[in-house]
C-alpha cells in the first residue's frame, strides 16, 4: 500500500491519519476557535490532525438551509487557519473550476461521495497535483471504487485517499459495512473511515438529515479494528447548534478520550 504524507499525518499501513474539524465554516472566528482547540488536543494525545471544514454545502436537504461562506471568504478563512495554527487543512470542491484556486490554499482536496462518480470532477482534482481524498458514493458497491481509482491513476494523480461513510440501505438510512475497509484497500492507497456521516439517517427529520451521534463511538473503534488508516470526524464545540448536520457532529469536549481509544485499538493491531 502507498503511504500519503501530509505534513506530519501519514496515512499508510503503520500509521492512522486523523481528519477532523467542524461540518462547514460557519465564520472566521469560530474557524480559529475550533482549529486551536483541536491543535490542542492534536498535541495532548499525540496524535496529529489535519483540521476540514467545507466552505459550501452545497447538497443540503433544504434550500433554506445554511450553505457556508462561499469559495472566495471560504478559502481565506482555511488560509487564516493554516497561518495562525500551522494545521494542514481539508476542504471538498463540487465543479471542476473550484479545483485550481482550492488548491492554492488546502492540503487535502475532498470529492464528496455524491459526486465520487463525476469524472471531470475528478480529472480536474487529481490535475492540481494535490492529495485527493474520494468519499465513496453511497450508492457504490466497495468494489465500484476501483473505477474511480483508475479515473484518477490516468489522469496522473497516485496520491489518493478513500474514504467509506456507510452505504444507503432503503429510505433514510445507512450501513457501515466493515468488510468495505480491506475491500477498498486492495486496490492500493489507504482508506479512511467517516464515523459521523456513517451515523447519518439522510433526510431522515424531514428538511435535514438526522442520525445517531451515540453510535459514533462504536463505529470508529470498528472501523479501526478493521484495519483502516485513518479515521475521519466532524466536531463541534456546540453540536445543538451546529450550522450543518448537528446530530451527527461529535462534542469537541469529547474528542481527546475518543482518539486515545482508537490509538490504543490501532496500536494493538500493529
Amino acid at each position: 500500500m502507498r503511504d500519503i504524507k501530509v505534513g506530519n499525518v501519514i496515512f499508510g499501513k503503520d500509521n492512522l491519519g486523523i481528519i477532523a474539524g467542524p461540518c462547514v465554516i460557519e465564520n472566521r472566528d469560530h474557524s480559529l476557535e475550533m482549529s486551536y482547540a483541536i491543535k490542542e488536543v492534536s498535541e495532548d494525545v499525540g496524535i496529529p490532525i489535519i483540521f476540514k471544514s467545507s466552505f459550501d454545502k452545497a447538497n443540503r436537504t433544504s434550500i433554506k438551509s445554511f450553505r457556508g461562506p462561499g469559495i472566495q471568504e471560504g478559502m481565506r478563512i482555511l488560509s487564516d487557519v493554516k497561518t495562525e495554527t500551522g494545521l494542514k487543512v481539508l476542504t471538498d470542491i463540487h465543479s471542476p473550476d473550484q479545483a485550481g484556486l482550492v488548491s492554492d490554499v488546502v492540503d487535502i482536496i475532498q470529492i464528496p461521495a455524491f459526486l465520487s462518480r463525476q469524472t471531470d470532477l475528478l480529472i480536474a482534482a487529481a490535475k492540481t497535483g494535490k492529495p485527493i481524498n474520494i468519499k465513496k458514493g453511497q450508492f457504490l458497491a466497495p468494489w465500484d471504487v476501483e473505477h474511480i481509482v483508475k479515473k484518477m491513476e490516468e489522469s496522473g494523480s497516485q496520491n489518493i485517499l478513500l474514504t467509506d461513510r456507510g452505504t444507503q440501505f432503503g429510505y433514510n438510512n445507512l450501513v457501515a459495512d466493515m468488510r468495505a475497509i480491506p475491500l477498498m484497500k486492495q486496490f492500493g492507497y489507504p482508506v479512511i473511515f467517516d464515523a459521523t456521516h456513517s451515523a447519518q439517517l439522510p433526510g431522515g427529520s424531514g428538511g435535514h438529515s438526522s442520525g445517531m451521534r451515540d453510535m459514533i463511538p462504536t463505529l470508529a473503534r470498528a472501523a479501526v479494528a478493521a484495519g483502516c488508516n485513518g479515521v475521519f470526524m466532524e466536531v463541534h464545540n456546540n453540536v445543538d447548534k451546529a450550522k450543518s448536520d448537528a446530530a451527527t457532529q461529535w462534542p469537541l469536549n469529547k474528542l481527546a478520550s475518543i482518539l486515545i481509544e482508537l490509538k490504543k485499538i490501532h496500536n494493538s493491531l500493529r
